[in-house]
């Protein structure tokens, strides 16, 4: 996992063009310093003069400089230095929030990878979903330098919660989101659920909690068995429920899938 944070100074290191773009259209107050390679300093003549107005900091830099400021090659020519982002501890009620106003959200059931992250986290935002909540766990990957550049500037039309437990988040939903997860043993398509979901037509239609899993072994069992549907992506190696090919996306490709047929 790339974190690179300035702990001395509580800073995360933001880097990618289009990224650091997408955070001055957004949010240039969050950029405290910026430093750019003599290629990129004409694009960014706009922000330089807010942080000279605003008392900031900016600075062109040999790219090597910059490697060593963001912990990546692929900085693209300009890194931006913001407070580090705090995530918010989920409660009850941001939860009912998203039921009143009929928000949908994710769960990330320990996504351990950094791209990955960042990758669903630019999904979520393409498809409008604004709410991701992930667990207080080691093994899940939470906002670093690298889910920063990997979500294309999506960081920034999300918002990122924590919980203590997943399993109790579930329970507390039971009955108030429609709690959708993965299985290579369900027995329905994502597409038929989704279909579903467009068919019904009552007034007390349900916000979806669309649960996505650990790369390697999927959701945990005491998921599985909190969620009110369970969905496979049918696949073209699939023939009598068995598989001739490979048989899984990786998790951030699925979840591409997952978003556009459960929200069109």
């Amino acid at each position: 996992m790339r974190y690179m944070k300035n702990k001395q100074r509580n800073e995360l290191a933001v880097c990618g063009f289009a990224t650091v773009k997408k955070l001055e259209k957004n949010h240039p107050e969050k950029i405290k310093r910026l430093y750019f390679t003599e290629d990129v300093a004409p694009l960014f003549g706009g922000l330089c003069k807010r942080l000279a107005k605003n008392h900031g900091i900016y600075n062109q830099k040999p790219a090597a400089d910059l490697e060593k400021l963001s912990g990546t090659v692929h900085h693209q020519g300009v890194v931006a230095m913001i407070e580090a982002p705090e995530i918010q501890q989920l409660d009850s009620d941001i939860t009912d929030s998203w039921i009143e106003n009929g928000e949908n959200a994710i769960l990330l059931d320990r996504i351990g990878n950094a791209n990955n992250f960042g990758a669903i986290v630019r999904s979520a935002a393409f498809f409008g979903i604004k709410n991701i909540v992930i667990p207080m766990d080691e093994t899940q990957s939470t906002i670093t330098t690298s889910s920063y550049r990997v979500a294309e500037g999506g960081m920034e039309y999300v918002n990122i919660y924590s919980v203590n437990s997943i399993a109790r988040l579930l329970e507390v939903l039971d009955g108030k989101m429609i709690r959708i997860g993965t299985s290579l043993e369900a027995k329905k398509s994502v597409d038929q659920l989704g279909q579903e979901i467009r068919k019904n037509t009552s007034n007390e239609k349900k916000p979806l909690l669309i649960i996505l899993g650990n790369e390697e072994s999927g959701i945990s069992d005491i998921v599985k068995e909190n969620c009110d549907e369970l969905v496979i992506i049918p696949w073209a190696g699939m023939k009598d429920g068995k598989s001739n090919s490979i048989d899984s996306l990786n998790v951030a490709q699925a979840s591409s899938i997952l978003f556009y047929e459960l929200t069109k």
